[in-house]
């Protein structure tokens, strides 16, 4: 939802960003049907221990509950003195003069959300923070909505927006973190995968379990080492920033 100003004046503009569309039923029916699936699998007396079942299933309920309901109470905020995030148990604000650019970005992962590019703030420091609902699932016209925030940024900070080679040498650094950090925790959940299946497999033979280290020891030793490999990978090879 927006919000502007009685009068249009952009040293007095006030928008507010909320989720107005809501997820489509595809992807909530397929989340639900998976979902369903894995607790009937999980919870089956004949099938595995109900207390393992547990184990697993009420960390994910949590997760899932925390992903699908938290989005509700989030929103930004721009008005005359800067930007304002809000989320559920803090809030975050950016005057003008500390605003170096809004980005708008291509979803970490698209082919699993309804937005397929999403809006970033980046401060006089080249560290990036995520605008919630100013996305092109929840604006029509994203980058023309961009554009004049920035226009907006502009006026307020009384600079023209030209690139700093510093502040530019900033944010391609931290992207290739973010990048290794991003390519580490998919490694490590491809593990824990593989682990898992391994591990249902021990126990249909009925052999020892070592749910621990399976489900634990091995995904954060193999984080670790993914981690370490990547990041030294960006070191030789860092990417310029999309």
């Amino acid at each position: 939802m927006l919000v502007l100003d009685g009068d249009g004046d952009r040293d007095g503009i006030e928008r507010e960003y909320r989720r107005w569309r809501k997820p489509s039923r595809k992807r909530l029916a397929v989340v639900g049907i998976l979902l369903g699936s894995l607790t009937y699998q999980m919870t089956r007396p004949d099938h595995i221990d109900l207390r393992f079942g547990l184990f697993v299933l009420v960390p994910l309920a949590l997760v899932v509950a925390w992903m699908a309901i938290t989005p509700r109470w989030w929103r930004t905020l721009v008005g005359p003195d800067g930007i304002t995030v809000h989320r559920v148990v803090r809030s975050r604000g950016w005057a003008w003069h500390d605003i170096y650019d809004l980005r708008v970005e291509p979803h970490p992962a698209q082919r699993r959300a309804d937005a397929q590019s999403l809006t970033y703030l980046y401060d006089n420091d080249g560290r990036r923070f995520l605008l919630p609902h100013v996305d092109d699932w929840q604006l029509p016209d994203l980058r023309a909505e961009i554009d004049e925030l920035r226009a907006v940024a502009a006026v307020h900070r009384g600079m023209d927006g030209e690139p700093r080679p510093a502040v530019e040498a900033r944010i391609r650094e931290r992207a290739a973190h973010r990048r290794a950090w991003r390519r580490a925790t998919a490694g490590a959940t491809s593990v824990l995968f593989v682990t898992f299946v391994y591990l249902l497999w021990r126990i249909a033979l009925g052999e020892d379990r070592h749910t621990f280290l399976l489900l634990l020891g091995v995904p954060l030793a193999a984080f670790v080492l993914f981690a370490g490999f990547f990041h030294w990978l960006g070191s030789r090879t860092p990417a310029a920033h999309a």
